[in-house]
């Protein structure tokens, strides 16, 4: 698979710009993912805000984490692309024993202990938007494609403390902070820096009833598979 060029300078007859071509999504399958590495790579250090210095190391760490990702079962990464590839997202279902939430400070709620028990929990484990896309909402259509296509009753990311403007975007896309996680630091590193602490959030899906008012609670005609 080739990826599409990197996005230019608008223009057409006379200098005058052309039309935004329409954003497209498209869902990959880990053999795809796996041929694209280095073009997600690109694309995430062209969405960061890395310092000067550290693009290396923040794309080191990007193609880490999506391989080990890769590796997971019931992995998933949408592509969403222009004339270029203009972001992406992928993850993959919560395993039922919950290991998912290993490391949570206190008691995790029922509700969301039961829908991970049944499958119904689906983990957004990265979001990547191009600064210069057209599409301003395309974060959000991006991880609501990604959850609908699994039938999850729940969507799942966990979002460093110190990420602000992260911890807001979610937040105003609907998720729920319940907790916070302490998980070590990268492993692979030499000097690995003290535990990250994290914050648990998730985006309930299920119907709000009076019951259910937050809507953590599963449908039954999308029960997953033993």
């Amino acid at each position: 698979m080739t990826a599409p060029p990197r996005r230019g300078q608008p223009g057409g007859e006379a200098g005058a710009p052309t039309p935004a071509p329409a954003v497209r999504l498209r869902l990959l399958n880990r053999w795809q993912a796996e041929t694209l590495r280095e073009d997600l790579a690109d694309l995430y250090v062209e969405s960061s805000h890395a310092q000067a210095g550290q693009e290396y190391r923040g794309r080191e760490a990007f193609l880490r984490r999506l391989t080990g990702d890769i590796r997971r079962a019931g992995f998933a990464l949408l592509i969403a692309e222009d004339s270029a590839f203009a972001g992406c997202a992928y993850g993959f279902p919560v395993p039922r024993e919950g290991t998912w939430w290993r490391g949570f400070d206190g008691v995790l709620p029922q509700s969301v202990e039961q829908l991970t028990a049944s499958g119904h929990v689906f983990a957004i484990t990265e979001i990547v938007v191009h600064p210069h896309t057209d599409e301003q909402d395309l974060a959000r259509r991006l991880q609501q494609r990604l959850l609908a296509d699994h039938h999850a009753s729940l969507g799942a990311t966990l979002v460093d403390q110190a990420d602000v403007p992260a911890y807001d975007a979610f937040r105003s896309w609907g998720w729920q902070d319940i907790g916070a996680i302490r998980r070590p630091s990268d492993p692979t590193v030499l000097r690995p820096r003290a535990p990250v602490l994290l914050r648990a959030m998730v985006l309930p899906l299920g119907p709000r009833t009076i019951a259910r008012p937050d809507g953590l609670a599963h449908e039954n005609r999308t029960q997953r598979p033993d």
